[in-house]
């Protein structure tokens, strides 16, 4: 069986690279992709790398939603609520990658991203869409919250130790990205001149991750847990490492820790450790990569992965799978650029 899936925002590098593997999908037709700026023009118009793979139109809309099985919703916060709605009415399974469905109060929605949410209903029916983490849930949604890019990295480290019991419930989070994960939109920041042999922290404080981090971890930890994070632009186009510091409860050493991730992610697919992850092992794939040193009475854990596919678009995917009961590799299963 071939499902038809559509995606709504197709020109931003998340909805780019939604295509890109989309487009080679064996179990899926790419039915429909929208974008206002572009309406009209064929989609390898604007993205030329697509040419042989597709021959549809970019539309204003999606025009006929009668036929879909998945829309994923790849557009600014703010977007997906406006959407979603109506196509989950008619029975159309939902991945949102903007954020509006991440986070399950509206109250704190509305403090971190600056808007109220127009869709509690279904913000309260949303699974939070980390598979490695939370697999049986994702087969049965309806409407899954893709995680952030930095959230991935973070929890990835984080989940294994706080469900482990050997470190405190307080963790700092250093978290580094490439310059892709800001979006199209140009700014000062992302000029090359600033940035470019520069490493710049930025949002100190009130990054929109950062709740989605304290919600997740608070599963494991059993308890409110207290996290500071604090990102960094640093000039690469992809990639983010976040590394991520513990105080043990009692003396551990390198292979108890590393037990400890072998359990969480032996069998996975996609997420592996390795003694020292690295940004170039993972790029352009969705894998991940984890590890863990310890250090006196500290731990520190690694989360390593591609902001754009684990990140972001791999990670749908990987959804989506699940959602339609498909092998949860499809379309996937290719590794990192290495060099």
């Amino acid at each position: 069986m071939t499902y038809r899936v559509g995606i709504i925002g197709g020109t931003g590098y998340t909805g780019s690279e939604l295509s890109r593997i989309l487009c080679r999908h064996q179990d899926v037709e790419l039915a429909a992709l929208t974008s206002r700026s572009n309406a009209g023009k064929a989609v390898t118009e604007v993205h030329t790398f697509l040419k042989g793979y597709t021959d549809i139109c970019f539309t204003e809309k999606i025009a006929d939603t009668k036929d879909l099985d998945l829309v994923l919703v790849a557009t600014p916060y703010g977007v997906a609520m406006n959407e979603i709605p109506a196509l989950m009415d008619q029975g159309i399974k939902c991945i949102d990658l903007s954020g509006d469905y991440r986070l399950k109060n509206p109250t704190q929605y509305a403090q971190w991203y600056g808007k109220e949410h127009t869709d509690p209903e279904h913000l309260t029916q949303a699974v939070y869409g980390l598979p490695e983490l939370f697999r049986d849930k994702i087969r049965g949604a309806e409407l899954v919250a893709n995680p952030g890019c930095f959230a991935t990295s973070a929890i990835l480290a984080c989940a294994p130790m706080l469900k482990s019991g050997l470190v405190c419930d307080d963790v700092i989070i250093d978290g580094k990205s490439g310059t892709s994960g800001a979006g199209m939109i140009p700014s000062p920041r992302l000029h090359h001149p600033n940035c470019g042999e520069s490493v710049i922290p930025y949002s100190v404080g009130n990054h929109r991750h950062t709740p989605e981090i304290e919600m997740a971890v608070e599963m494991f930890a059993g308890e409110k847990p207290s996290v500071a994070f604090v990102p960094h632009l640093v000039p690469i186009v992809r990639g983010i490492i976040a590394s991520c510091y513990f105080r043990l409860k009692k003396p551990a050493d390198d292979e108890m820790i590393a037990a400890v991730f072998s359990k969480q992610y032996g069998a996975e697919r996609f997420v592996h450790y390795v003694e020292e992850p690295s940004i170039r092992a993972v790029v352009g794939s969705n894998h991940a990569q984890v590890g863990s040193k310890v250090i006196g009475d500290r731990v520190v854990a690694f989360g390593v992965l591609d902001n754009l596919v684990k990140g972001a678009a791999g990670q749908a995917v990987q959804n989506m799978n699940l959602m339609l009961g498909l092998d949860e590799a499809a379309g996937l299963d290719y590794p990192g650029l290495g060099v």
